[in-house]
């Protein structure tokens, strides 16, 4: 109830306050096509009409079906999420305030779900320290405001952490399998699959996580074909539509083509993001984008490493982009200097602290299979946006297992972690040097847009995002 009401209080401050970024206005139409009955659709005339002068495009030349185009570029679970609100309270102004609604509910349930999971992965702890970190994802900012997001985020956190908790639930089943927790556990993976599709490593290394280190091989075998059952009619979906093989959705050869962009750092950047969206058939943008992307890794080959290691920093900052962007476009009023930097404080404070802490409380879980779990996790989640794309609002979907961390430092303490061999005493500290390293170079980065924001005027730079 605590999270939920903490949730509740921004989404109910922005009531009034519409959407602003071109992947909320996408899940919007998709979302209001499928709550019309009319499929997976979008870019409608009436929505092309409002960014054909971005795209270059003409409308009125193109013979597009009223209802919209059909596509493969997104997955599909959470505009089905926005959908299913649509259809409860109508396709009107106040569909985005009934859709933050129901998704300050899905960030609530993340707190008590984290205290389940810790007392999985710390089973000899009090409760304490599950306790701690179910309070800290409760209060922590900046998942206090993501409801605010039309954003897959808000549907793939609990996902993910309820997929992390089924497995978890399956070291229980030993010796004697139980098929529907396996059951349960594949269909979770699935849905996070369908709601981003970046999960998937994860997913491939869990069921070896299951065959392997829990030594249950037919229960690995219910959860490989349970999360196939899953996905595959969507895939099979798009593979008629696009006559070929194909995915869970089609946009890696876009974020490709942005992640390796001679303009481009290895993060979203404006400009070379609208290139390929003037192209509106799916599987061409991908192909193009795709082959682009190998082009511009072969001139110049010596950026490949340079983007991987800047993209792995991206991931790891300061969660500041969001709040500028919204902020230098005037969507937030004027704030003065002192409530501007008591934001800064509020936004960057708590992840500093919970990754520092984390950095320190991850040699302090025991060598078990829960551990080699959340390794698994962190690994075959991270990969994918250091070698294609990365942001910082990435690493929010790690934030309840970094507060798990977390708090089994602050609650065991130095006086255990002086226990542990000194490589591995070393090889925390190292991790937290280079954080402080990071974000040093984020606010460096940044420091001219900084302070513009704390200017008279910083609500009306207009920064792209």
């Amino acid at each position: 109830m605590a999270a939920f009401v903490l949730r509740l209080i921004p989404v109910l401050l922005t009531r009034h306050v519409s959407i602003g970024l071109d992947d909320m206005f996408q899940y919007d139409m998709l979302a209001r096509s499928l709550a019309l009955g009319n499929g997976f659709r979008w870019y409608a005339p009436a929505d092309l009409a409002l960014v054909a002068p971005y795209l270059h495009l003409d409308p009125s030349q193109m013979h597009l079906d009223p209802r919209g185009m059909l596509t493969t570029f997104r997955a599909p679970l959470y505009p089905a999420f926005l959908a299913l609100i649509y259809l409860i309270n109508g396709i009107n102004d106040g569909r985005f305030f009934a859709a933050r609604l129901a998704q300050t509910v899905l960030g609530a349930a993340l707190a008590p779900l984290t205290y389940y999971t810790a007392r999985r992965i710390l089973p000899e702890d009090s409760g304490k320290a599950a306790r701690v970190a179910a309070w800290i994802v409760a209060a922590y900012p900046m998942l206090l405001i993501f409801p605010f997001a039309l954003a897959t985020e808000n549907l793939f956190f609990l996902l993910v952490l309820a997929s992390v908790f089924s497995l978890l639930w399956l070291l229980q089943c030993r010796p004697r399998p139980h098929v529907p927790e396996a059951l349960l556990a594949g269909v979770l993976l699935g849905l996070a699959a369908l709601t981003r599709s970046v999960i998937l490593p994860f997913g491939g290394l869990a069921i070896l996580w299951v065959w392997f280190s829990i030594g249950q091989r037919r229960l690995a075998v219910v959860v490989l074909l349970a999360f196939i059952a899953t996905v595959a009619p969507w895939m099979i979906r798009n593979s008629l539509l696009a006559g070929k093989p194909t995915g869970i959705e089609t946009s890696i050869g876009y974020n490709l083509y942005v992640g390796y962009h001679p303009e481009s750092t290895g993060t979203f950047t404006f400009g070379p993001s609208l290139d390929l969206m003037s192209i509106l058939d799916d599987g061409q943008r991908d192909q193009l984008g795709t082959q682009q992307a190998l082009g511009f890794i072969e001139q110049a080959p010596a950026r490949f490493p340079y983007l991987a290691m800047r993209r792995l920093g991206y991931f790891f900052n300061l969660e500041l982009r969001a709040f500028t962007y919204f902020y230098a476009n005037n969507f937030l009023g004027y704030i003065p200097p002192a409530g501007m930097l008591l934001a800064f404080a509020a936004l960057a404070l708590p992840f500093i602290i919970v990754s520092l802490s984390a950095a320190f409380g991850w040699a302090l879980l025991p060598r078990r299979p829960e551990t080699l779990l959340l390794l698994l996790l962190f690994a075959g989640y991270l990969l994918p946006h250091v070698f294609i794309l990365s942001e910082e609002r990435f690493h929010l979907t790690l934030v309840p297992f970094f507060a798990i961390a977390a708090a089994a430092f602050w609650e065991r303490g130095w006086a255990v972690l002086r226990t542990r061999s000194p490589w591995v005493i070393a090889a925390c500290a190292l991790l937290a040097i280079l954080l402080l390293l990071n974000w040093g170079l984020q606010l460096g980065e940044n420091w001219h847009t900084l302070l513009a924001m704390l200017g008279p005027a910083g609500n009306q730079i207009y920064l792209p995002y």
